[in-house]
């Protein structure tokens, strides 16, 4: 952290030397290789003032350092404020009213702060055209095409080749955990939405993992260090995947969560492992399930729905096909699309430093 001192080695800052003849004005990208750079390089003379470190290197290089910029990265700060963990006790859901030009405003930088915030939000009267859910996708990012297409219909069909495709009710699950890699954030903009039923379940999963790992470390543990693979086959394709039910990363924080009852098969471990992993399962079924993690809401014509994919599980209870039509266009975009939408905005209106 930056109230400690420590010494940054010379060729550390030679690297972000950002003079005309080092970078290309346009990109932001090195005009040589930092590898190429003299390995005794050193510090020829250093001052501060206003702000700023004044460096004039060995080869001859001089350039002024914002320090502020420097500390950022040191700190390695990234633009996203802290998670906000949440259960069935949330009471206001992050929402926004669509604009069409809202993707450049401040008001989207701080719906994807909310967006990163809670894993979910949801814009509210977005047009109602058949496809429009591509335009607003590829105005945050880039769509991920799958073998469902560039986007998809929720509806349904006959003979459909995914239970998403019918009017069952949907347990919590995270989607497409048989693909590599899975994609990261879904988009469902509703069209129609006449019935009764079919509720829109969500539950953070993170909430969830952290739940565990608080009261039930022995099943947390068996969680994220069993692998499990999952499966998806029609007439066309067989998908395959493993990972965890709940994935850590290298500080031991929950990366990613993964569950779908309709496609995960268990591998043949020993016997008393596979006790254990099923006992594991079993409980975090039922808290995925509990009215204590879950929140149902209807969605309205007109509202997109971004979820995080890999943090968030979502389902929808059962309807009734013959009370009317109920229509979700779909469709998946990367992490990369919202961090680096994030970004841009961060640097567009000099959020730079904000705390």
């Amino acid at each position: 952290p930056s109230n400690e001192s420590f010494e940054i080695h010379p060729l550390w800052l030679r690297e972000r030397a950002k003079t005309e003849n080092l970078v290309d004005k346009y990109n932001d990208q090195r005009l040589y290789d930092p590898s190429q750079l003299d390995q005794k390089l050193e510090i020829k003379n250093a001052s501060m003032s206003n702000g700023h470190l004044n460096i004039e290197f060995t080869d001859g290089v001089k350039f002024e350092y914002e320090v502020k910029s420097l500390l950022y990265e040191i700190d390695k700060k990234e633009p996203l404020e802290n998670i906000i963990l949440w259960d069935s006790n949330l009471n206001k859901k992050p929402t926004a009213l669509f604009k069409k030009d809202i993707f450049e405003t401040k008001e989207m930088y701080d719906l994807l702060q909310n967006f990163y915030k809670y894993g979910f939000v949801i814009f509210k009267n977005v047009p109602l055209e058949d496809n429009y859910i591509v335009n607003f996708a590829n105005s945050i990012g880039t769509i991920r095409p799958t073998n469902f297409g560039e986007s998809f219909s929720v509806r349904s069909i006959p003979e459909p080749n995914d239970l998403a495709y019918t009017s069952i009710a949907l347990t919590p699950h995270t989607d497409n955990p048989y693909r590599k890699p899975i994609p990261c954030i879904q988009l469902l903009h509703c069209l129609e939405n006449e019935v009764k039923g079919g509720l829109s379940t969500l539950v953070d999963g993170f909430a969830v993992a952290e739940y565990l790992r608080k009261n039930h470390q022995d099943i947390f543990k068996i969680l994220t260090n069993t692998k499990v693979r999952f499966r998806f086959v029609d007439k066309t394709i067989i998908l395959e995947n493993w990972g965890e039910l709940i994935e850590l990363d290298e500080n031991n924080k929950v990366k990613q969560v993964r569950y779908s009852t309709r496609l995960d098969y268990v591998p043949a471990l020993k016997k008393n492992e596979l006790k254990l992993f099923y006992e594991a399962r079993k409980l975090i079924a039922d808290l995925y399930a509990s009215s204590k993690f879950e929140i149902r809401f209807k969605l309205d014509k007109g509202d997109l729905l971004m979820m995080d994919n890999h943090r968030l599980l979502h389902g929808r209870t059962s309807y009734d096909v013959s009370e009317g039509k109920r229509y979700l266009k779909g469709c998946y975009i990367d992490h990369d699309s919202t961090e680096g939408k994030l970004r841009h905005l961060e640097r567009k209106f000099s959020l730079k430093w904000k705390k």
